[in-house]
């Protein structure tokens, strides 16, 4: 399995599995020097863990499995500042019970990846999924939050937020609702609308998907590295390497297809220090030929339905070598709609590729 690293500069490798000991990540290449407040890591946690809403109340979209996500820091960091080595960081799983899956461990999930895996290696961890489990993003989110330290003083600010869930869409965009409502969405009312059709859908053992938006302000223009490492190319990667996740679009995405050259190119004018150039709309979403051109980057990614459904679903059993068909009614504790809970993990995937940006970048001309 090779596949478990990711970034050139700002390296990132995550280990560990949903009923393991634990999960972690290993950053290489974080500069020394960096305060490294454990305070602020573990905030970061707090808002992907299971069981977390972000208004604080009792949430329908996300699992009942409560764990602490407590972080450790192994090494790398002496007197609360990097040093320049690996920064090792530990979360303890306390709160797994391995006993809802023994039912499943020869029956392949619709939906889940348990078939690929056991395509692709011949075994495979059916506790909770092993490796494939959404559970592995705890790792992306500690390490984003390190990331975020790096770039928060160069003043670049990602901010993800639900703008669709279960076919309702935020009618307006306002950051500051995002923690005032479970669904993290940028609109109240809408988020109400949308609790609503999950609370149903949860009570006929269903499950609903929706799209997460990312705004990026901040960045500097010439972030990203032509040809084959562009910004959105390495930003795509690394969304798309979050398992629920399906689809990316940036700007004004597949609308394009349809757009005249003329209503697509964004007109620029002359600005003022520090922004030399201004754009009078963001149709690209901030990247052009693969680099930032210092307006917001914005990006858009497709979050699929909850594939742990509570309805009988026909599938598969492999045992003794046999394959036979069967009937499947899946137990145990389960998000109904991981938006609220992939929010943090888009934007620690998004500060994990621009710090790796950042660094690079120094190195691109005197």
């Amino acid at each position: 399995m090779s596949g478990n690293t990711f970034g050139t500069v700002f390296r990132v490798t995550t280990f560990g599995e949903s009923h393991g000991e634990a999960l972690g990540v290993v950053i290489d290449g974080c500069p020394a020097g960096l305060k490294i407040d454990v305070k602020h890591i573990q905030k970061a946690l707090n808002r992907r863990r299971p069981g977390a809403a972000a208004d604080g109340k009792p949430n329908a979209a996300v699992t009942e499995r409560k764990e602490d996500d407590e972080v450790e820091i192994l090494s790398g960091v002496f007197n609360g500042v990097s040093q320049g080595t690996p920064i090792s960081l530990l979360i303890r799983n306390k709160s797994h019970k391995s006993n809802d899956y023994a039912d499943i461990a020869n029956t392949f999930r619709p939906g889940h990846a348990d078939f690929t895996y056991y395509a692709k290696y011949g075994t495979r961890d059916w506790r909770g999924g092993g490796r494939s489990s959404g559970r592995e993003t705890a790792a992306r989110v500690a390490a984003g939050a390190v990331a975020q330290l790096l770039l928060e003083k160069e003043g670049i600010k990602v901010t993800a937020f639900t703008l669709k869930a279960a076919g309702i869409q935020c009618k307006k965009i306002d950051f500051d609702d995002i923690e005032k409502n479970p669904l993290r969405a940028a609109d109240c009312a809408a988020a109400a609308e949308m609790e609503a059709k999950i609370k149903h859908l949860k009570e006929t053992g269903d499950s609903a998907g929706g799209i997460i938006e990312c705004v990026v302000k901040g960045a500097p223009a010439g972030l990203g590295e032509p040809v084959f490492d562009k910004l959105d190319a390495e930003i795509a990667k690394a969304i798309l390497s979050i398992g629920a996740v399906k689809g990316i679009e940036f700007g004004e995405g597949f609308h394009v297809a349809d757009m005249t050259g003329s209503q697509n190119n964004d007109p620029m004018r002359t600005g003022s220090m520090p922004d030399l150039i201004s754009f009078e709309t963001n149709n690209s979403g901030g990247i052009l030929g693969g680099i930032s051109n210092g307006n917001e980057i914005v990006f858009r990614a497709a979050i699929k339905p909850v594939p742990s459904i509570f309805k009988p679903q026909r599938t598969i059993t492999v045992k003794e070598g046999k394959i036979e068909n069967t009937d499947l009614v899946i137990e145990g504790r389960h998000d109904v709609c991981i938006c609220p809970r992939i929010v943090p993990v888009i934007e620690a995937m998004t500060y994990i590729v621009l710090a790796d940006m950042y660094l690079r970048n120094g190195c691109t001309k005197t």
